[in-house]
């Protein structure tokens, strides 16, 4: 499996994915500020891998503090709160570690440190056995030799490990069902081309990367199946952010009669967002339109524009692929019974 973060004797290592797949470097941290950063510089991306990479963050930056305990940690939660605006799996996990912190602020420092960074390894745990689950609850709905479009990069690289929507597909491949995959190249950044093509190529399933603007041909052409794509954020009517071009997506697979169906887990759940429009959307670098690598593309003194994320309305989400189930319309009542079931499971 795919070491994407991990704790290690007090460190952090990631892999760095701004240079996948050309190298497969793990970078090794030592402060929260240095987390922060590699979580702005994309080095580490997707929702959950976020998450859990602002829990680790917040665990390490606490193993040297022995004085002004809450405010050194209010204010190492502050840092990562502004890393990244759209991935509300970041603010669950900076929420999660308040919560751990309240209940252990009377400890001595040490003990404190330690109790935090065995919270963050925990969440990491957690998270993959949960897009396990999702990947088993989501094999059920991809049929015997389909063929799969995707858009990013949802697998393990964004996650714990596993994946969201390459959860699906690599648990339907674990089950000896015959699929391939279109990548969408998923401009500017490439995260279908250079990370989603990286894992499934490594794990033997068959994969073909397209460019964004081929997906609707292939649709037409009648070549794609099924849609899977991962989230960031979904508000409580079942709108979902995700990357840009996700959205555009959605509306050809629905013109197409074709199924769009979402993989996340239910910390990417805002229920506090009644809708797409609530949702903050993160605008990026212009560089990473301008150039890829060293070259420029665009001439000088056109202006860029770079969401990095859009909203796609609930009318064009088909199911929602939880690691507790499978949520369908309506959501604003689908969801919250996900909600209901696991705090049931929980207690």
């Amino acid at each position: 499996m795919i070491k994407t973060i991990e704790w290690q004797n007090g460190t952090v290592i990631m892999v760095d994915q701004t240079l996948l797949p050309s190298e497969e470097v793990y970078r090794e941290y030592k402060t929260a500020e240095e987390v922060a950063h590699a979580i702005e510089t994309m080095v580490i991306r997707g929702a959950p891998a976020i998450g859990v990479a602002a829990a680790m963050g917040i665990a390490l930056g606490m193993q040297s503090v022995r004085s002004n305990l809450e405010s050194e940690f209010f204010k190492i939660c502050d840092r990562m709160s502004k890393t990244r605006p759209t991935a509300v799996n970041l603010f669950w996990a900076i929420a999660r570690m308040k919560t751990v912190f309240a209940s252990i602020q009377d400890k001595p420092a040490d003990q404190i440190a330690a109790l935090l960074a065995l919270e963050a390894q925990k969440m990491h745990v957690e998270d993959i056995e949960a897009n396990r689950q999702m990947g088993r609850h989501g094999n059920e709905l991809v049929p015997q030799n389909a063929r799969i479009l995707t858009h990013c990069n949802a697998g393990a690289l964004a996650t714990a490990g596993y994946g969201t929507a390459l959860g699906v597909i690599r648990a339907a491949a674990e089950q000896g069902k015959t699929i391939a995959v279109f990548a969408d190249e998923t401009r500017p950044f490439l995260q279908g081309a250079r990370l989603t093509a990286w894992e499934l190529v490594r794990d033997g399933i068959d994969t073909t990367v397209i460019t964004d603007n081929m997906a609707g041909a292939m649709m037409r052409l009648g070549e794609v199946d099924l849609v899977v794509v991962g989230a960031d954020r979904i508000a409580a009517n079942g709108d979902v952010a995700n990357k840009i071009g996700t959205y555009s997506v959605a509306v050809l697979a629905k013109e197409h009669g074709i199924p769009f169906y979402v993989a996340a887990p239910l910390s990417t759940v805002d229920l506090n967002t009644p809708d797409g429009s609530g949702i903050p959307i993160e605008e990026r670098n212009e560089r990473e339109v301008t150039h890829v690598g060293a070259n420029r593309l665009t001439p000088e003194g056109a202006r860029i524009r770079n969401p990095a994320f859009d909203v796609t309305p609930s009318q064009y989400v088909t199911a929602i692929i939880t690691e507790r189930g499978i949520a369908r319309a309506p959501f604003t009542e689908s969801l919250p019974q996900l909600f209901e079931a696991a705090a049931v499971t929980q207690a």
